[in-house]
């Protein structure tokens, strides 16, 4: 495994190269699964025991059983996150993610048949030089026409891989400015959330946040 990243598949440790997933996966055909995401600083994850309290609020919400618990999740995560340390150059940090599916779709079974649940943990380096220029620069916030799917079709607070309404509404504003970065409203054409970003305004010494019942909570929020 040495000079490659390692990735925890289904109780393996693996090179990154070596990691598949089934096509017949639900999170693959459906978006059936969840996840969180967490980053490293100087090589330590930030609130990690919070995310994972947060990934299994999502696997609660949408009935999934990882079949390990969220102290055994915490541990793999850092057994990865230690494993691949060594190949990160000075500066440079990690997103950390854990990965859930509902597992594959049974060939021939009902809509609701699967498989044991797929749990893959995984690191890749944060961009912090991609994104760089954005703060020498500065962000141009757009607001798209897509508007962010409301509360009464999807709680917001299950971080679900199904993240295509926040990838049409970048793809809407990628050519419209030097530095764009999406921000929806919600239905009731209020401000809400991006990808990956909670938003905060200043307004008269006050800092105004969407209510959570409109975005997903940041761990940082």
């Amino acid at each position: 495994m040495k000079g490659t990243r390692v990735v925890y598949l289904n109780g393996e440790f693996l090179p990154e190269s070596e990691v598949s997933v089934s096509f017949r996966d639900r999170g693959f055909v459906l978006g059936d699964a969840v996840f969180d995401a967490a980053r490293t600083f100087n090589g330590k994850i930030f609130r990690l025991v919070e995310h994972v309290d947060r990934l299994y609020r999502s696997l609660e919400a949408v009935q999934i059983d990882p079949g390990i618990s969220s102290e055994e999740m915490i541990h793999i995560t850092e057994r990865v996150v230690e494993k691949n340390l060594p190949l990160l150059s000075e500066g440079e940090d990690y997103w950390v993610m854990q990965r859930i599916t509902r597992g594959e779709r049974v060939v021939g079974g009902e809509l609701r048949d699967s498989t044991k649940p797929t749990v893959i943990v995984e690191c890749d380096p944060l961009p912090l030089r991609a994104r760089a220029h954005l703060f020498l620069e500065g962000i141009d916030v757009l607001t798209p026409t897509a508007r962010r799917v409301p509360p009464e079709s999807l709680n917001p607070n299950i971080k679900s891989h199904n993240y295509l309404n926040l990838v049409l509404a970048d793809l809407e504003v990628r050519d419209q400015a030097d530095n764009p970065w999406a921000v929806l409203l919600d239905t009731r054409g209020y401000l809400s959330e991006g990808i990956g970003s909670n938003l905060f305004l200043v307004r008269d010494g006050k800092v105004l946040t969407p209510r959570a019942k409109y975005v997903l909570e940041g761990v940082s929020r």
